[in-house]
């Protein structure tokens, strides 16, 4: 495979250069480039092709592990060191995160709820916990804030709202939505920062209604909200820091489809056995159906 990465890149750097840095000798890539390809190799190329489809379609995003899940689902015979292998040499690396930095702030006039997480994010059904955040994206518009609620359940994002302006009204769209999709039971924690666009009146006030319980970080304690922290900067690795929005409707576009169409629906999550968050609620949903016993006549 070094020979085919001097192959494939040998308009763009001078052969005898990537020969020094693969270490290997150009006598040795010239002699490779008159016989004909062996099965191994021809596999290789077969196997390439189908690693850069996956890791185009998603947006560059996975790595080799990801990349090997989706081609064992398609059946492809591999394994993941060559995958890794592979991608190593063909130079593809999945997109890098950064830190995101908060954005809400608090109202003193506001009471504050309890840590009622105290940082365990393991939920074992669905609307057992959510968390709550607010981050913000460039365009060249100004800032478009988007506002999440994620179940920690599956990790998947049950309600989202995004505006112009970072207001109470934003969350509480989010809120809405969540409220709508998933009509949750009495005592639910919804877990956020002490923004006040949590701690508002009309938020806390909707949260009551529905019977669910609030909780919030403590002062300064970005980890006590760590799985948002983890969307939001793998929102910002894989999609935005690499678009420039021209309008925030663009942003608005763009975010819908990463959301709805990529990362609820075919995002491979490591913690949930390389299971999108549909594809772990289903499969949750159907084992919890298969226990449940049959009536009795």
């Amino acid at each position: 495979m070094r020979y085919q990465f001097v192959e494939d890149h040998r308009a763009e750097f001078p052969v005898r250069r990537m020969c020094k840095v693969l270490d290997v000798s150009p006598s040795g890539y010239y002699a490779w480039r008159q016989r004909p390809p062996s099965a191994r190799e021809m596999a290789n190329q077969e196997l390439m092709r189908k690693i850069e489809i996956v890791f185009e379609e998603s947006g560059e995003t996975y790595g080799g592990p990801r990349v090997h899940q989706v081609l064992v689902r398609q059946r492809v015979k591999c394994s993941k060191n060559r995958v890794a292998r592979l991608m190593r040499l063909r130079g593809l690396k999945a997109k890098q995160a950064r830190r995101y930095r908060a954005t809400t702030k608090r109202n003193r006039a506001h009471p504050v709820a309890p840590n009622r997480l105290q940082r365990d994010f393991v939920a074992h059904r669905p609307n057992e916990k959510w968390v709550s955040d607010i981050t913000y994206i460039s365009t060249q518009e100004g800032w478009l804030y988007l506002a999440v609620i994620l179940d920690l359940y599956s990790r998947g994002v049950v309600g989202w709202a995004m505006s112009e302006r970072m207001t109470e009204e934003l969350t509480l769209s989010a809120l809405r939505m969540a409220l709508q999709r998933r009509r949750p039971d009495p005592g639910l924690i919804h877990h956020s920062d002490q923004g006040g666009q949590y701690t508002g009146h009309a938020y806390q006030a909707l949260l009551k209604a529905h019977g669910i319980q609030a909780s919030m970080n403590g002062v300064g304690s970005w980890y006590d909200n760590a799985p948002m922290e983890s969307f939001f900067g793998t929102l910002k690795s894989e999609r935005t820091h690499h678009i420039l929005y021209r309008t925030r409707d663009e942003a608005r576009a763009d975010l819908f489809f990463y959301i709805e169409g990529f990362y609820n629906r075919r995002r491979l999550h490591s913690a949930l056995g390389y299971l999108s968050p549909e594809e772990f609620e289903r499969a949750s949903q159907h084992h919890q159906s298969c226990l449940t016993p049959c009536p009795q006549n």
